[in-house]
């Protein structure tokens, strides 16, 4: 979600008198935070539209496709809707605007497997699977060795499952195993991430249930939304669903008036 805090912090910069009214102005603030996007449009709704120099909106929407978050991170379809905006007047004239009231805004994201599979490739994920302590997952004899994972692979299955293939390669001896997971997934109480009957195979050798429980329980704990509270972040996932090739994600996000804005920056 850390993304989409760039984007909502762009909203509040929209409203200070740096970004001031137009549309257009709003689009050029938001495309300075990401790496690139295909389209962009924004919206600022108001009435008196003088209130934006108070720092108010009534609502503002965001609609991107092919966005960029950081390189290598493509996004097939991005939409924001927020409540009403208000900004603290007197935190206008500084360079770090806070707000006045909680920020609300409603999001839907679209990742097409094309997508999710470059972003597997991508340093910003890569970097995270490297020089991992996984012996107990190799056939490799040498139990001092370090492993990367390389060449992940992401299939989207028929009732929302999903094929993930990924090789673990060790650093020294260059020893390969296979790993395929399938599983379904879905979210608890709008905040876990909960895999749904898995199944782990190396080199076609299945695991026991209980190995798979620890895996799949330290991913589910790294992907927990309520991390986001102490930052004054609250996000709820609303649905998860995938169809064909395409996976599509809505869910409610809210910040805080504590939230630092210039900590996301």
């Amino acid at each position: 979600m850390e993304f989409l805090a760039i984007f909502l912090s762009s909203l509040i910069g929209i409203l200070s008198p740096v970004g001031l009214v137009a549309d257009r102005l709003a689009e050029d603030a938001i495309r300075d935070q990401v790496d690139s996007v295909e389209h962009l449009a924004v919206r600022i709704d108001n009435t008196p539209s003088y209130r934006l120099a108070q720092g108010r909106a009534d609502r503002v929407r965001i609609a991107a496709q092919g966005i960029y978050p950081i390189a290598g991170v493509r996004i097939a379809a991005l939409e924001i809707e927020t409540d009403p905006i208000a900004l603290n007047l007197a935190s206008l004239r500084t360079e770090t605007p806070r707000l006045d009231a909680p920020l609300q805004a409603g999001v839907k994201l679209v990742l097409t497997q094309e997508d999710i599979n470059q972003i597997l490739k991508s340093e910003a994920i890569v970097g995270q699977f490297r020089d991992l302590n996984l012996n107990f997952l190799s056939s490799s004899g040498d139990r001092t060795e370090k492993f990367d994972l390389v060449n992940p692979k992401i299939e989207f299955l028929p009732n929302s499952r999903f094929q993930l293939q990924v090789t673990l390669q060790g650093q020294q001896t260059q020893h390969r195993d296979q790993i395929t997971v399938e599983s379904g997934i879905q979210i608890l109480s709008g905040q876990r991430v909960q895999f749904v009957d898995p199944a782990v195979r190396i080199n076609e050798q299945a695991l026991p249930s209980q190995v798979i429980a620890f895996l799949t329980g330290g991913i589910s704990q790294s992907f927990d939304l309520q991390r986001l509270q102490a930052s004054g972040i609250a996000a709820r996932v609303l649905s998860l669903k995938t169809e064909e090739n395409t996976l599509t994600l809505a869910a409610f996000i809210q910040i805080d008036p504590s939230f630092s804005i210039s900590g996301i920056r």
